[in-house]
């Protein structure tokens, strides 16, 4: 029998690509923030809505992401990333859901160069990675099972993200100075949605837990610019203004919100569990680009 899923955040850049990748495995009820309880500020109609759709799975897709405004926006940021998301999992056992839940890198300090792993020991920078973490923390507390995915640097074809900053400023300067001392994985939302469809579909009880969920290899900021200049200019060469990229430091670019040095997450946990394949880093940013200058 087909599984009923509920997805949260459907128009989020992760939310729209489970829209698609969710369909094929069970009945997709998808919820934004238009739609009458899809938003994690109208927690009373939410309430409503799981109740009368009774979801074998619920997806949460839906969250606070501004960083640097979560800085001088604490009390929204706690409430849509960890308050709200308590409902969540009281709400999933209600109805015996399995909970899928996104967090972040962003709940680790990023001190030396080694990938962290899931039982290593979160210690966030900024307010919003402490949001992201309460978030964590209320589901393993509250709920009976779940898989939260903590994943890094995610881009998509929807939504505004690292790739369509850079095309844009690629256009208008001729000399870009990025960020090349913090290093992670740029993931995409397609790969995110496709490996939660994935792993929703084979869930074992005992396959509850926090996972990370990255693209393979590493980079920096610095060399995620740079190959997407290097694949925009096989498509708009003569569109692209962008001549000279400076690599710079964290310190030379200040930001309100601290950002953590290494981002790298070890995926052999999730490899392992459910038998994947996490593909390089290069070949998702690729075929974005191509999605969006073809």
């Amino acid at each position: 029998m087909a599984k009923k899923i509920l997805l949260l955040g459907k128009n989020g850049q992760v939310g729209w690509e489970l829209q698609r990748a969710l369909s094929p495995i069970g009945q997709l009820l998808a919820l934004g923030r238009r739609d009458f309880g899809g938003d994690l500020n109208d927690l009373k109609a939410l309430k409503q809505r799981i109740s009368d759709y009774k979801p074998d799975v619920i997806v949460n897709a839906s969250a606070y992401t501004a960083v640097d405004k979560a800085e001088s926006d604490e009390k929204l940021a706690f409430y849509v990333n960890a308050e709200s998301v308590a409902l969540l999992a009281t709400l999933a056992n209600q109805h015996n859901s399995l909970l899928v839940h996104y967090s972040t890198d962003y709940v680790f300090d990023g001190s030396g160069s080694a990938p962290w792993s899931e039982t290593d020991n979160p210690n966030p920078l900024n307010i919003y990675g402490k949001s992201k973490l309460a978030g964590e923390q209320v589901v393993q507390e509250i709920a009976h099972q779940y898989l939260i995915f903590r994943t890094s640097w995610v881009y998509g074809v929807h939504g505004n993200n690292f790739i369509k900053t850079m095309l844009r400023l690629g256009r208008d300067r001729d000399s870009l100075s990025v960020v090349s001392d913090q290093v992670g994985a740029p993931t995409g939302a397609e790969l995110i949605a496709d490996i939660t469809a994935q792993t929703v579909n084979v869930f074992k009880k005992e396959q509850t837990g926090i996972y990370h969920l990255s693209a393979s290899g590493e980079a920096s900021w610095y060399d995620f610019a740079k190959l997407i200049f290097a694949e925009a200019k096989q498509y708009i060469p003569e569109q692209l203004k962008i001549n000279h990229l400076a690599a710079i430091t964290t310190q030379q670019y200040p930001t309100p919100a601290l950002r953590p040095l290494n981002s790298r997450l070890s995926t052999q946990k999730l490899a392992t569990h459910f038998d994947l394949y996490l593909p390089d880093w290069q070949v998702g940013v690729k075929r974005a680009i191509a999605e969006l200058l073809l």
